[in-house]
């Protein structure tokens, strides 16, 4: 069984929400490697993006609480205690906030994620995201997979647990087919190719740590097939049976092909000498195709969705 959307032509309309959020508070339990460590010197060194001079002010209004009661930036944590920061209402980046339904039945839903929507809130993205607007029309979908804020394309939902628990297992047996279109720099001097490089954590300026190539790094997989050539540039089709994080931005950069517009990734599929975040950058991405078998009737359904124009 075969569904094929457009977002384009499916997508509803929604990017002119209010952009001021209700705020969000951040929690976690102190584990043994935080124990003995200052409040204000483990915020600041799990949360990159403020200066211990933001924590403290943060601290001083009272944002921040460890176990219960307004928390002072030289408490000193214990394990299995809650630390707790109440983040006030922010306005969000504006962002393409419509999606397409392009599969839905009583146990999984597939939608079309735009270019530039974040697939989960993360890096100032709250509700300004895929699963927040996805959650608001139906609230017990649980996502499987995410794409970078830069991709657009499929993205799987689950409607039920069993649903949920059955589709992660042949997520991680290898049993989803994933085919991706994408624009590269240079043309490909072979017609199909694999690239294997292992990805893992590696330096960054900004994050402390973002996925690369890195020889300690997890097994990873990408089958190259050139589509297209288009002068110094190429269309590409991907095929992930792994699913590292940023993996064909990290393997095409690998193999000397980078994504056109590509900030983070550069020679080698590490990050260039000064390195975007991995949401910024112009690159063209998209999940084209998802094959798996449906968790209830175990038939194999096959999903596509129509690729921007620059990708056909």
């Amino acid at each position: 069984m075969q569904t094929r959307a457009c977002l384009t032509r499916h997508a509803f309309p929604g990017a002119r929400l209010a952009r001021m959020n209700a705020g969000f508070a951040y929690r976690e339990q102190v584990g043994p490697v935080q124990a003995g460590r200052t409040v204000l010197a483990h915020l600041a060194g799990r949360h990159r993006h403020s200066t211990p001079a933001t924590w403290r002010e943060r601290l001083a209004a009272g944002e921040v609480t460890l176990d219960g009661r307004l928390a002072a930036e030289g408490d000193l944590l214990r394990p299995g205690q809650w630390l707790v920061w109440t983040r006030p209402p922010w306005e969000e980046p504006a962002v393409p906030l419509g999606f397409a339904v392009l599969h839905l039945d009583r146990h999984v839903l597939s939608v079309a994620k735009p270019r530039g929507l974040p697939s989960v809130p993360n890096g100032g993205f709250l509700t300004h995201t895929l699963l927040h607007r996805v959650r608001w029309r139906f609230p017990e979908a649980a996502p499987l997979h995410r794409l970078g804020r830069g991709t657009s394309g499929l993205v799987l939902f689950a409607r039920t647990p069993e649903a949920r628990r059955t589709l992660a297992a042949h997520w991680r047996e290898g049993r989803v087919e994933k085919t991706y279109r994408v624009l590269v720099t240079g043309v490909p001097d072979r017609t199909d190719f694999t690239v294997a490089e292992p990805i893992g954590p590696v330096p960054h300026p900004r994050l402390g740590r973002v996925h690369a190539v890195c020889a300690s790094g997890r097994p990873a997989l990408t089958h190259v097939r050139l589509l297209e050539r288009r002068g110094n540039q190429a269309l590409v089709e991907a095929r992930i049976p792994t699913g590292r994080p940023h993996q064909i931005r990290i393997h095409l950069a690998a193999a000397g092909h980078p994504l056109v517009g590509d900030l983070l990734y550069g020679a080698g599929g590490l990050p260039l000498d000064e390195p975007a975040l991995p949401g910024e950058g112009g690159y063209w991405l998209h999940a084209h195709r998802l094959s798996f078998l449906h968790p209830a009737s175990e038939d194999r359904l096959d999903l596509e969705c129509t690729p921007p124009p620059i990708l056909r």
